[in-house]
Formats: structure tokens, sequence, C-alpha cells
């Protein structure tokens, strides 16, 4: 009984991996028409997501290797330190360390009474994280709203929402762990998004900081169309 037990929670671990991403490429969002821009820069988007896929599906593979021949004591113990490190790579946990400080400020800071600060666009958004993500960014938190694979980023009556909450006020704060910040800023402070940025009369600015803390994404996964009947037969007497 117990064994079966373990047997379903593996199968459901692997299956919660790739539903995630799965979720996340029903997600995409649709455009009438786009640029060539933004047709490369959609590309590299799928192309990332599908590496991670196949990642993800290779994970699962070991963690279900890893149990065979395994007493059941040493099965949860790898059980518990899987499910770690899933949460860990999903954002589900609060993760420190050294990264990259992106200060989004308006262009010109002198604005007559009246004239409101310019805000970040959704599409200029998705641009500078798919740069971050192609330059070795880790882990992402957009005024302390943590990124992940299924985080929505959209326009509602001309506020941008991230995780279903509308970003502040500028000038505002994008926190990025990487493995080499260092090479992160050198690939960043060259990229064309600044430009893109300056399009909108906003500029970013860059600095390394040695103990960044990063939330975790707090909003609740919708896996309802998994068909949790298969893990429930699997787990039967």
């Amino acid at each position: 009984m117990r064994r079966k037990m373990l047997l379903a929670f593996v199968s459901l671990l692997a299956g919660l991996m790739v539903a995630v991403l799965f979720q996340s490429n029903q997600t995409t969002e649709v455009r009438d028409t786009r640029d060539l821009w933004e047709v490369r820069t959609d590309l590299r988007e799928e192309q990332l997501k599908q590496q991670n896929l196949y990642k993800q599906i290779r994970d699962a593979e070991i963690i279900i290797e890893q149990y065979e021949g395994k007493s059941d004591r040493e099965k949860l113990e790898t059980l518990k330190e899987s499910v770690n490190v899933l949460k860990e790579k999903a954002g589900l946990t609060e993760i420190k360390g050294k990264g990259l400080v992106i200060r989004v400020n308006p262009l010109y800071q002198d604005l007559q009474f009246g004239q409101v600060y310019p805000t970040v666009p959704p599409e200029l958004l998705h641009r500078l994280i798919n740069e971050l993500n192609t330059y070795g960014a880790n882990n992402i938190a957009i005024a302390n709203e943590r990124y992940t694979s299924i985080t929505p980023i959209r326009s509602v009556n001309e506020y941008t929402y991230v995780n279903n909450h509308p970003l502040p006020p500028l000038p505002m704060e994008i926190k990025v762990l990487a493995s080499d910040v260092e090479k992160l800023l050198d690939y960043m402070q060259v990229s064309r998004v600044n430009d893109y940025f300056a399009v909108e009369n906003l500029e970013l600015e860059y600095d390394i900081e040695h103990n960044l803390t990063l939330p975790k994404y707090d909003q609740s996964i919708d896996f309802k169309w998994l068909n949790s009947a298969d893990f429930d037969e699997t787990g039967e007497s």
C-alpha cells in the first residue's frame, strides 16, 4: 500500500512539472499584427519554453529512476528533496542571492503639474524578460511580484498588471538572480531593449547587489484539468 502511494506521488509530481509548462503554452497572447521583432521574440520565447519543457520531463524521469532499488524510507527522503527543488524552480519559495537590480525610471523627471509619468506597457515588459532569460537570468521579480512561466502580464484599463496586481507608479524595481551577474549586466547594458524603453520615455538603470531577496509566487495554480483518477487508482490497496 505504502509503495503504491509513493509511486502515485512520484507520478503526480512528474505530472505537475509538465502541467505548469503546458499551461503556460496554452495562455500565449495572440496578436492580430506583429512586426518582425515581435515574431522573432515570440519564436525565441517558445523555443525557450520548449527547451525548458524537455528539461522538466528529463528531470521527472530522473526522479522516477531514483526510486528503483531504494527502501521506502530512502524514497520518502528523496521525495522531500525533490519537492523542495521543484518548488524552488517553480518560484514557489522565497529565494536569495547575488543579482541585478533594474530600476525603471521616467526619462524626463521634470514633468509639468498635471502630467503623469509613463507606464510600462506589457509588450515592453515581455521584451525585457525575454532579454534577461536569453542572457542568463534564473529568477525574476517585477515590482515585488515573482515572475514564473505562467505569470500573466496584461493591460487592464490602461494599467499594466503582473500576477493580477497593478504595477506601482514609477520608478519601480525589477530584481534578477543569475549565475553570472556580471556577464548579465554587460549584456543588458548594450541590449537594444534600452532603446525600446527610451521610445516610451523610460530608462533602465542597472546595479549589482550581493544580497537580493525575491518573493515567492503566491498565486494559485489551476491543475483541475489533470486526471486525478489515474493517481487514485494507483493508490488503491
